[in-house]
C-alpha cells in the first residue's frame, strides 16, 4: 500500500516557497492516493524544531500556526492526518533504535549540518547532529512508501533508505520498505526575492526576501514590486534564462502559482518587461494566498477545535505507529513489555 508521509517544523512563518515547494503537492497527493487506496500523514515536526533554541510559547503558538496552514492550503483532515510530531511517542524510540544501525560516517556526510553547525561544530547540539535519523524514524516508524522532499533534504531520505537497509540485512529480512522520494511541481526550489541564488528562508534577516502565507496584499505587492531583477527583457526561451536567476526564480513562481509549464511561462513573457510580470505575478500570489490566510485566521481563532483535529490526527498515526514499533522490538530481540 501506498503511504506518504511529511512535515514541516514550526520554526517562524510559511512563506511561498514552503506552499509552492510541498503543501500544494501535499494536496495533489492526498487526492491521488486515496484513489489508489493508499493513505497520507503529514506531521507538524516539533521534535526536530528543537535541535536549535526555542521560545517554550512561541514554539506552541508556531505548532498551531503550521497545522493551521496545512488545513487551510486545502489538506483535508478527512482524508490525510494531520498530527504532531511529539504526540506520538513512537518517533523518538524508534529515532533510538535506529541510531542503533545508523554509521558515524554516514552522518558525516549529511552537508546540512554542516551548514548550520558552521565553525562552531563544537557547539551543536548532538540533536542537529542525529537529526537526519530522527527524520529516518518518522519515515520507517510508518513504513512510508514515498516522501514528499525538496532538493535539500534528498541526503536525508537516502540515509532512510541505508538504515532501513542495514536493518533489514542484519535480521535477515525485508520489513522496512525503501522509501522514494518524490520532488514533485514547477517550484522545487523557490529562491529569495532580494538574492535568486538563495533558497526563499523562513530564516532571512530580510523580511522582503520572502513572501509569507499570511502577507496581506499590500505587502505581497511590495515585496515583488521590490523583487531584484536585471535591466535585460525576459527571454524568448528557456535556454534564454542561463545566468539569470531572478528571472528564473520569477517565472518560476509565477508558473507555479498558476498551474502553467515552465516553458508555457516564458513563451507568455517573452520580450516583457520585469514590470509587467511582476504585475501579473502579484495577482496570482493574492489570489492564491488571500484564502489561505483568512482560512489559518479563522482556524486559529478556535484553538479547542483545531486541537481536536490535532488529537484525531494523532491517535490514527499511533494506530499506525504501535504495531511497526512492536515489530521492530521483536525482531531486534527485546522482551515483550
Amino acid at each position: 500500500m501506498i503511504r506518504i508521509l511529511s512535515g514541516m517544523q514550526p520554526t517562524n512563518q510559511l512563506h511561498l516557497g514552503n506552499y509552492l515547494g510541498a503543501l500544494k503537492n501535499w494536496i495533489a497527493l492526498q487526492d491521488s492516493v486515496a484513489h489508489q487506496g493508499g493513505e497520507c500523514l503529514f506531521c507538524v515536526v516539533d521534535l526536530h524544531a528543537i535541535t536549535q533554541p526555542q521560545d517554550p510559547a512561541a514554539l506552541g503558538q508556531s505548532t498551531r500556526e503550521i497545522a493551521a496552514a496545512y488545513i487551510a492550503a486545502g489538506v483535508d483532515p478527512k482524508r490525510a492526518s494531520i498530527f504532531v510530531q511529539s504526540h506520538v511517542p513512537a518517533h523518538t524510540e524508534m529515532a533510538w533504535l535506529l541510531s542503533c544501525f545508523a554509521r558515524v560516517g554516514w552522518l558525516d556526510r549529511m552537508t546540512q549540518f554542516k551548514e548550520k553547525a558552521g565553525k562552531d561544530r563544537d557547539g551543536a547540539l548532538v540533536g542537529l547532529y542525529t537529526y537526519p535519523v530522527l527524520m529516518a524514524a518518522d519515515i520507517l516508524g510508518y513504513k512510508a512508501t514515498h516522501v514528499p522532499v525538496g532538493e535539500d533534504q534528498k541526503q536525508h531520505l537516502e540515509l532512510a533508505r541505508d538504515i532501513a537497509g542495514a536493518f533489514n540485512h542484519r535480521y535477515g529480512v525485508d520489513y522496512f520498505p525503501l522509501p522514494e522520494p518524490q520532488i514533485l511541481g514547477e517550484a522545487t526550489r523557490v529562491m529569495s526575492l532580494r538574492d535568486g541564488t538563495k533558497k526563499m528562508s523562513k530564516s532571512d534577516a530580510s523580511d522582503m526576501s520572502r513572501i509569507n502565507m499570511t502577507d496581506p496584499p499590500d505587502a505581497i505587492a511590495q515585496k515583488i514590486r521590490k523583487a531584484k531583477t536585471d535591466p535585460e527583457p525576459l527571454p524568448r526561451s528557456p535556454e534564454g534564462l542561463e545566468g539569470r536567476p531572478e528571472a528564473d526564480n520569477l517565472l518560476t513562481i509565477y508558473a507555479a502559482l498558476t498551474d502553467c509549464s515552465k516553458s508555457a511561462t516564458v513563451a507568455r513573457f517573452a520580450g516583457a518587461q520585469f514590470s509587467t510580470l511582476k504585475a501579473e505575478l502579484t495577482d496570482a500570489a493574492v489570489a492564491v494566498l488571500g484564502p489561505i490566510a483568512e482560512r489559518m485566521n479563522a482556524l486559529l481563532a478556535d484553538h479547542a477545535a483545531l486541537d481536536a483535529i490535532l488529537k484525531e490526527g494523532a491517535e490514527n498515526a499511533k494506530a499506525i505507529a504501535g504495531p511497526i514499533l512492536a515489530e521492530t522490538r521483536r525482531l531486534i530481540g527485546f522482551l515483550p513489555g
